[in-house]
């Protein structure tokens, strides 16, 4: 059924080093699977570049929003959890850490639903005042979370999800095939958070959310490129009906 208004989803992007045709450039950007699912569930896709005054004026972008998404990309600086440096964290930015962790605040405070993936899950917890493993083969003993780099190729694995969950209600069902694509995970949890999805590989907490907001839920693996989930089409709804 269509929307009255299609919502409007704040998009948090990246800023990488990126070439295309004859530039290489620092770019906001990131892969096309986040709009491409958004606007299939029927959204309007807003990309939200890291910006210091937003870190400190969220606000200012949420007022015209539906619904937040944190999505996937590099290592959260660890400077945002007071943890050391580990030697296999790279990438970082602490500019795009603290807008979105202001974002994610306030849309809090505000109702509007949020949908983490992958890095946008362990940004909520971090928000929280929660801790990251920060290199998970050393953890876990193993790299079946990362198979292969920048590729979902056999990165397949099941998470099991807490009956009655906001996890569980928006993938259908209690066992869920995912695709995976992370070194690092939530470690010690922060305040209200609440794990409700665990890998089957190694019982690492892959679904958390806050039973205090109106819809807030973080999953570990990337529902975007996988087009049997309905975890993006629920959040999209949830919005929705912010948008009415």
């Amino acid at each position: 059924m269509p929307f009255a208004r299609r919502p409007r989803i704040g998009l948090c992007t990246a800023l990488e080093r990126a070439r295309w045709t004859v530039w290489d450039r620092e770019a906001f950007l990131l892969s096309r699977a986040y709009v491409d699912a958004l606007q299939g569930a029927g959204a309007i896709a807003m990309m939200l570049p890291p910006d210091e005054w937003v870190a400190e004026h969220p606000d200012d972008v949420l007022e015209g929003l539906d619904g937040l998404m944190l999505a996937g990309g590099a290592d959260i600086d660890p400077s945002s959890y007071g943890g050391p440096r580990h030697p296999k964290v790279t990438n970082t930015r602490v500019d795009r850490d603290r807008a979105e962790i202001a974002l994610f605040g306030r849309a809090l405070e505000r109702d509007l639903p949020i949908l983490g993936i992958c890095r946008g899950m362990q940004l909520m917890n971090v928000a929280r005042g929660g801790t990251l493993i920060q290199h998970l083969p050393e953890d876990v003993g193993h790299t079946d979370h990362r198979r292969a780099l920048g590729s979902f190729d056999n990165a397949d694995h099941d998470v099991r999800l807490e009956p009655g969950s906001l996890a569980a209600r928006a993938c259908g069902e209690t066992l869920h095939a995912t695709k995976s694509h992370h070194h690092q995970a939530v470690d010690a949890l922060g305040e209200g958070i609440v794990p409700t999805g665990w890998s089957v590989l190694d019982d690492l907490v892959e679904a958390i959310e806050l039973p205090e907001a109106a819809w807030a839920l973080g999953v570990q693996w990337h529902p975007e490129v996988d087009p049997r989930s309905r975890v993006v089409r629920a959040f999209v709804h949830e919005a929705a009906l912010v948008a009415a």
